[in-house]
């Protein structure tokens, strides 16, 4: 049934009764005779959004290599922490505007050139000694990394439509949650054998060129042919309100990413394994989020993110309200889940009903705001624990936040269309993944 709705139904996903069909109608993009979307083409998308994941957790464990390594140099102390947060600070200020250029250029061929670009900054630390140069290199590594998330985001929007478009997006954050754990792993082991080791991994991404070149491609759009079309502009209600979400989102995603070990030194767990023990066992629980998303898509986004949003707020209460190491845990875990609910909840909210020709920029803008809210997590506990008197204090402050931002929520969606819920008389399967 789910792959009937799918063949059937047209790319357009906006509700006939939706307030913006008159300002973002579809544009119809169809498959090249003889080709259809697979699992070849799912596995190189999903593949390449966890290269911006490769760009901060694989460097994190040898950081303090680099800062021995350039003690001499003047401001050292705030350059080498910059090589990991560079880059996506720069993905999250220039999303918007890359994802302008995706939806008026040929996706696959930017695709391309963004990842043979990354394998050439991404790996040129190997032969840079200026710890100013390496930081530049990481800029330039942020623009591709934004090239390739918003590309292969979009071209999974274009491949396929309904439930399997929202399966494939949640799977592509899932994979992004198991591929960040598995590259803080790779990043610690090759830094055993020097900091510059693991700037190796960029040049993978080479491998990945020929196999998208053949297997990938532009999905054109039907109309007069040789006639330029102007940009649909974006629907502002589909975009704007998913964005601002996701950029508090983006925040609540880091906080135990960044804060948890500090909280079990807190509670006088010390012990590296103990901490790294915990680490992953949360970062499961997020990947369990993710898994599970296909299953809840059929519901509103009204319902899902005050539920998501209420998770975390009772997750970080939890962590709050003791030093016990059960306790922490449970409270991380729960943390954890929920905020891997609701990545996969924002993202589809808001590309899931943009058309061809919208989706680069929806999905820039989304990007944008998600990674810059990451970007400032670490910022906003800093600030809050100076101002509530500690880390755990700052944690109860944003469990009440959360709470309040559940609330929020639930009141406003109520008089706007759900892009989440099912057009008036689609059938609920339609948008629910199996």
């Amino acid at each position: 049934m789910t792959d009937a709705i799918d063949r059937d139904r047209p790319q357009t996903e906006l509700s006939p009764t939706s307030p913006d069909q008159a300002t973002a109608p579809d544009q119809a993009v169809h498959m090249p005779a003889g080709r259809s979307a697979g699992r070849a083409q799912l596995a190189l998308l999903v593949t390449g959004i966890c290269m911006p994941v490769l760009g901060s957790a694989l460097i994190a464990p040898v950081l303090p290599q680099m800062q021995r390594h350039f003690h001499d140099t003047p401001g050292s102390d705030v350059m080498v922490p910059m090589v990991v947060a560079l880059p996506g600070l720069f993905l999250a200020l220039s999303a918007p505007l890359l994802g302008f250029v995706a939806d008026r250029t040929n996706r696959k061929t930017l695709l391309l050139i963004a990842m043979a670009l990354y394998a050439v900054v991404g790996s040129a630390p190997l032969l840079l000694d200026s710890l100013m140069a390496i930081n530049i290199s990481r800029v330039l590594l942020g623009a591709c990394e934004g090239v390739i998330l918003i590309c292969c985001t979009s071209l999974i929007g274009d491949y396929w439509t309904g439930a399997r478009r929202a399966r494939y997006l949640s799977i592509s954050t899932l994979a992004t949650s198991l591929a960040a754990t598995v590259f803080l792993a790779i990043g610690g082991l090759l830094g055993v054998s020097g900091w510059r080791t693991p700037f190796w991994m960029y040049v993978l991404p080479l491998l990945l060129l020929v196999p998208m070149a053949r297997l990938l491609w532009q999905p054109p759009r039907t109309g007069a042919p040789g006639v330029k079309t102007r940009l649909e502009p974006l629907p502002r209600r589909l975009v704007l309100v998913p964005c601002l979400i996701s950029l508090v989102g983006g925040v609540y995603f880091f906080v135990l990413v960044v804060e948890l070990p500090f909280v079990l030194d807190g509670i006088g767990i010390r012990s590296s394994a103990t901490v790294g023990t915990v680490s992953a066992v949360m970062a499961l629980a997020t990947a369990a989020g993710s898994a599970l998303f296909p299953r809840l898509a059929g519901r509103p986004a009204r319902v899902l993110v005050p539920l998501e949003f209420a998770g975390v707020a009772i997750g970080l209460a939890t962590v709050f309200a003791t030093g016990a190491l059960p306790v922490v845990v449970a409270g991380a875990v729960i943390t954890g889940f929920s905020t891997g609910v609701l990545l996969p909840t924002l993202l589809v909210w808001a590309v899931h009903r943009l058309s061809h020709s919208q989706r680069g920029r929806g999905t820039g803008w989304w990007s944008g705001a998600l990674t810059l809210g990451q970007f400032f997590s670490p910022l906003v506990v800093a600030g809050l624990s100076a101002a509530a008197g500690g880390l755990r204090p700052a944690l109860a402050v944003l469990a009440v936040l959360a709470a309040l931002l559940a609330a929020t929520v639930l009141l406003g969606l109520r008089r706007q269309n759900d892009p989440l819920a099912p057009s008036p008389g689609e059938p609920a399967t339609a948008a629910v993944g199996h």
